[in-house]
């Protein structure tokens, strides 16, 4: 059975990278929008901006415009599931002999190839805007961890409004809060220079440990209780995101 799912998976992967590569302005949207960010927060406000530290701002920033653009990219993800549920294509693959979760992760995987091509386009222009880090290759593993797991969770969150969505619009919008939420961190500012409520919230929302443990194996400092904290968060809500997506899953081909 195992072998029958890798082989379907496979396949279903091969025809959602094609759509892509036919596509690029896919990822080159995903790109654009925490590049533009990048640029801004760098060069227009990042002068007036205190962080507590030595290194540039681009470097403070980074990881937080990391998460960001995964936010971006799972919008598309939703997207392509939405086209894919009103045009049939569940239906016609239900009827042939297929595993039928092999769809699904199909799109999963796309979505990581797609967002870690985007992700790689980011670092190197941060490179060009002065983003410079001390870390070893064990670090960089344990960022690109960090970043897998973050976007596979959030892809299977993408996943459920992709599936039950009325409406193209709606698939795509629940995306926005997601966006919204580094803004509420550690991502840009420090949260001691926020005001009490907000503080507390941003100290205790996944971005902020997820951002922090980055940033500290960036710049080769202790990363602490941090990573534990993020892996905790990452792994956790792709748990219930899995859950939740197959079980909308099941109700919506049954």
């Amino acid at each position: 059975m195992s072998k029958h799912f890798f082989g379907d998976t496979t396949v279903l992967l091969g025809r959602s990278l094609r759509h892509i590569t036919r596509s690029p302005d896919t990822i080159i949207t995903t790109a654009i929008m925490p590049i533009a960010m990048m640029l801004m927060f760098v060069y227009v406000f990042g002068g007036a901006i205190r962080t507590g530290s030595d290194s540039s701002y681009v470097n403070y920033m980074l990881p937080g415009i990391l998460l960001i653009t995964v936010a971006s990219g799972i919008a598309y993800t939703a997207y392509r599931l939405f086209m894919d549920m009103k045009g049939g294509i569940f239906e016609r693959f239900q009827s042939m002999p297929t595993a039928r979760s092999s769809v699904l992760w199909a799109h999963v995987l796309t979505s990581l190839v797609a967002n870690l091509i985007s992700l790689v386009v980011v670092v190197l222009v941060a490179l060009l805007m002065g983003f410079r880090s001390g870390a070893g290759v064990p670090a960089w593993l344990a960022v690109a961890g960090i970043l897998i797991l973050f976007t596979l969770a959030l892809t299977w969150i993408a996943v459920i409004p992709g599936l039950s969505a009325k409406t193209m619009e709606g698939a795509s919008a629940f995306s926005y809060p997601l966006i919204f939420l580094p803004f509420l961190s550690s991502a840009f500012v420090p949260t001691a220079s926020m005001p009490g409520p907000v503080r507390f919230f941003a100290e205790h929302q996944p971005v902020t440990s997820i951002v922090n443990a980055i940033r500290a194996l960036f710049t080769g400092q202790p990363v602490g209780t941090d990573i534990w904290v993020a892996l905790a968060w990452c792994v956790g809500i792709l748990v219930v995101a899995y859950a939740f997506a197959m079980r909308t899953y099941r109700r919506k081909i049954s």
